[in-house]
């Protein structure tokens, strides 16, 4: 399942290059964020003249689904404001924060995507309404790293994502994502072992004449496999009758006959009449 943070820091990424209007050779602040969010009074006869970083990370939060996760507003000190009254401000960055910069947050404003762990190092962010050269002249969005420890760098609201924040407050470690516990798979089925083969070999006893208690199997398996019938059996005399069930067993099978007239049944033939009467 997709993350919530995922979800708003890839539509931010999605949106960089994305311009504003440019006009006389200027920059007029005049974007498709201005353009969802509105018109406000004062700001040229269009109406969407006005700083529009907020705006952006407003209109990210839309775009994700997670409206209610951000303040929708045009101004950075108000968006301070909305997370500072809900307990969810910090110092330090955590990944999907909205990040405000200048005095008091209320200079400029944009969502972090990253941020390194060591406190001398960076936080990452997609800004809307800045520039790649550090101008003051906003004109799009962009990809921008700052310093953890930069005074410019006046602090993170915290939005409450369904998962948690991965935050680099010690306060908020609590409240940090799981790590996805991977259920264990079942184990594969054994496979059903096979039935024990119910095929017996020839006693060498059992031959023409002679009496043995193989000789009652014998004219039990020529009998049901359609040699019969055998007069007098079951019995464990190897007689006439038997040889001459058995004649009629390698008139159909003559591979296992060893002789042209040949009354007895040898091993290979006795295990061919145990599969023709049924058993595995």
């Amino acid at each position: 399942m997709t993350s919530q943070v995922s979800k708003i820091v890839g539509i931010a990424k999605a949106e960089v290059g994305t311009q504003e209007k440019r006009s006389g050779g200027h920059w007029v602040n005049d974007s498709k964020y201005n353009r969802w969010f509105g018109k406000i009074p004062g700001y040229g006869e269009s109406g969407y003249g006005w700083p529009w970083c907020a705006a952006f990370v407003a209109w990210c939060a839309a775009e994700a689904g997670l409206a209610g996760l951000y303040p929708k507003t045009a101004g950075c000190l108000t968006a301070v404001s909305w997370f500072k009254q809900r307990g969810q401000f910090s110092a330090y960055p955590a990944i999907g924060a909205q990040v405000f910069f200048g005095a008091n947050g209320g200079t400029h404003t944009g969502l972090v995507y990253d941020y390194d762990d060591d406190p001398d190092g960076y936080v990452y962010t997609v800004e809307g309404n800045t520039n790649a050269g550090g101008s003051p002249e906003g004109d799009g969005v962009y990809l921008k790293k700052h310093r953890r420890k930069d005074s410019y760098v006046y602090g993170y609201g915290y939005p409450a994502f369904a998962e948690g924040i991965k935050s680099a407050d010690p306060a908020w470690k609590g409240k940090a994502p799981k790590p996805a516990v991977e259920k264990p798979k079942p184990p594969a089925p054994k496979p059903a072992p096979k039935p024990a083969s119910t095929i017996v070999a020839l006693n060498a006893a059992v031959k023409p004449g002679a009496k043995h208690k193989q000789v009652r199997e014998l004219q039990q398996l020529l009998i049901k496999a359609g040699y019969g019938p055998i007069a007098g059996a079951v019995t464990d005399f190897y007689g006439p009758e038997t040889q001459r069930a058995v004649a009629r067993f390698h008139d159909r099978n003559p591979a296992y006959r060893s002789g042209l007239h040949d009354p007895r049944i040898g091993p290979k033939g006795f295990v061919a009449l145990q599969k023709q009467a049924g058993r595995r």
